[in-house]
C-alpha cells in the first residue's frame, strides 16, 4: 500500500513540475493578449494653453483644451489579417479629437494601428495609416509589452510619423504601484496640415498653396506598469507652430498650440484600477502559479521518496514465543 502511494505521489510531483514551465513559456504567450474587440477611451486636458484664433490669425490663451483619444477594436480587420499574418492580431481604429473652451473642433486625426496581440509589436498590413495617409510604423505605439523591460524602446510619433527613442528613466511609485517612467523628446519637426482643418473652406491644399508650413515638437512623458505594460499614467508638453507664407502675413510664425496636457482625474483613477487587477491575472501566469506549482512539485517529491523510504525499511525481529513451564507445587 506505501509503494501504491509513494508511485501516486511521484506522479503528481512530476506533474506539477512539468506544469509550472509549460504555463510560463507556452500558456502565458498564447494567454495574455490584448483582445481584439477592446475599446478604451482617454480624456487628456491642457490648462491655460495657447491655441491660434483662425479667424483673426493670431494666438490667445485659452482656460482649458481638451483631446478625446479612442480606441476602437476592429474584429473584422484583425480576422482578415490573421489569416495572412499567421498569428494573432489586433486592428485598433483610433481618433485623436481636439476641441476648444467653446466645445468648436480644433483638430481630428484618425489613426488605424496594426500590431501583435501578445508582442505589440507592429503588424504592416494594408490599412496602416495615420489622417488618411498610408504610414509604416516601426516600435511600439499606445501601449509596451508584458513584462516591459527596463531599457529605452523605440516609439512611433504619429504627428511626426517617425519612430525615435523613448527612454528608461527610472522606477517610481505611483497611486500604489510600481512603474516605470519613459520619456521621448521630438524635436521641431515639419509635419502634414490636418486633412480636416477647423475652419470650414480651408484645406491642406489651399493653406499649402499660400507657402505656409506647420511645425511641431513635444516632450512625450509615460508611466508604464512593467507587468502588464500598460501606461497608467501619461503627459506631454506640447507646441505646433505654423511658419512662413502669405497666410501670416509679415510675421514669420504664429503659435497653433501649446500646452502641458495631462490625463483627466478620473481617467487616471480608472485606468489605475483596471491595470491593478490585469496586474494580478498577468502575474498568476508568469509568476505565482509557475512558482507554486514548481514548489508543489518538489514537496510532493520529497513526500513520495519518504514514503518509499519507510517501505522499504526491514522489519523487526518476531518476538519469541513464551517457553513451556511446568507448573510449581509445592
Amino acid at each position: 500500500m506505501r509503494r501504491k502511494s509513494g508511485l501516486i505521489l511521484l506522479a503528481l510531483a512530476v506533474f506539477f513540475a512539468a506544469l509550472s514551465p509549460l504555463l510560463r513559456w507556452y500558456a502565458f504567450p498564447r494567454l495574455a493578449k490584448v483582445p481584439a474587440n477592446a475599446y478604451q477611451d482617454m480624456v487628456l486636458e491642457a490648462r491655460n494653453a495657447t491655441l491660434l484664433d483662425y479667424g483673426t490669425m493670431t494666438a490667445r490663451t485659452v482656460p482649458k483644451v481638451t483631446i478625446v483619444q479612442t480606441l476602437k477594436g476592429n474584429v473584422e480587420e484583425s480576422e482578415r489579417i490573421e489569416r495572412t499574418a499567421g498569428r494573432d492580431v489586433v486592428v485598433w481604429d483610433g481618433l485623436s479629437y481636439v476641441q476648444g473652451p467653446d466645445g468648436k473642433m480644433v483638430s481630428r486625426i484618425p489613426e488605424r494601428y496594426i500590431f501583435d496581440a501578445h508582442t505589440q509589436e507592429p503588424v504592416h498590413a494594408t490599412g496602416e495609416m495615420v489622417d488618411g495617409h498610408p504610414v509604416r510604423r516601426e516600435g511600439l505605439e499606445f501601449k509596451w509589452p508584458f513584462r516591459t523591460e527596463k531599457r529605452d524602446y523605440e516609439y512611433f510619433d504619429a504627428q511626426a510619423r517617425v519612430t525615435a527613442p523613448i527612454h528608461y528613466k527610472g522606477t517610481e511609485k505611483f497611486r500604489g504601484l510600481e512603474v516605470y517612467y519613459f520619456e521621448q523628446t521630438i524635436p521641431w519637426t515639419q509635419v502634414a496640415m490636418p486633412r480636416t482643418m477647423p475652419v470650414a473652406g480651408i484645406t491642406p491644399e489651399t493653406v499649402a498653396r499660400t507657402g505656409t508650413t506647420r511645425w511641431y515638437t513635444t516632450v512625450r512623458r509615460f508611466w508604464v506598469e512593467p507587468v502588464t505594460g500598460a501606461p497608467v499614467y501619461g503627459e506631454e508638453i506640447h507646441r505646433e507652430e505654423l511658419r512662413g507664407g502669405t497666410l501670416l502675413g509679415d510675421r514669420d510664425k504664429v503659435t497653433a498650440f501649446a500646452g502641458h496636457v495631462k490625463m483627466r482625474e478620473d481617467y487616471i483613477e480608472h485606468t489605475v484600477d483596471l491595470v491593478a487587477a490585469n496586474r494580478t491575472l498577468v502575474l498568476l501566469m508568469t509568476s505565482y502559479l509557475p512558482w507554486g506549482f514548481l514548489t508543489l512539485g518538489v514537496l510532493l517529491l520529497a513526500l513520495a521518496l519518504y514514503v518509499e523510504a519507510r517501505g522499504r525499511r526491514p522489519a523487526g525481529p518476531e518476538p519469541a514465543p513464551a517457553a513451556d513451564t511446568e507448573p510449581v507445587t509445592a
